[in-house]
């Protein structure tokens, strides 16, 4: 098994490699060319720059039984065909029951926002110390069910 981790911008990173070291797991950090992340432990992969370069290279990369870490539904759904377990960065798990009622929304509220003259979303809410509670044990768990 190994972990893939959809890096850019990722909150967790840090947990990941924790947890991973924990169980000797084997880490790859995905980015694109425009973000620069170092590492001690996880194996770091530049990607070149372009839509979705990240996702498709992620993609090619993991196997049945790797874990993937990302907040893209896509490449959630992409790795899900895989057989890959897969987790979001808040910890909820993406599965084969739930990835295409996520992806509806997504398409309902991306639909929604084309539809408002007002294009401007404030940003997700701030990261809290419980949000990444709630990550490690879930990833935890995610761990411990791919084992």
């Amino acid at each position: 098994m190994n972990i893939y981790v959809d890096a850019d911008a990722c909150p967790v990173v840090g947990i990941v490699e924790k947890v991973a070291k924990e169980y000797k797991i084997s880490v790859s950090l995905l980015c694109d060319t425009n973000h620069r992340l170092q590492s001690d432990y996880s194996e770091v992969k530049v990607i070149g720059a372009g839509a979705d370069a990240v996702d498709f290279a992620l993609v090619s990369l993991c196997r049945s039984g790797d874990v993937v870490v990302t907040q893209d539904y896509g490449l959630a759904a992409m790795a899900l065909g895989k057989g890959a377990y897969v987790i979001h960065q808040s910890g909820k798990r993406y599965t084969n029951d739930n990835i295409d009622q996520l992806l509806m929304e997504r398409h309902i509220t991306k639909s929604a926002r084309r539809a408002k003259s007002k294009n401007h979303l404030s940003g997700p809410r701030k990261r809290t110390s419980d949000d990444d509670k709630h990550f490690e044990e879930s990833f935890r768990s995610l761990i411990l069910t791919a084992m």
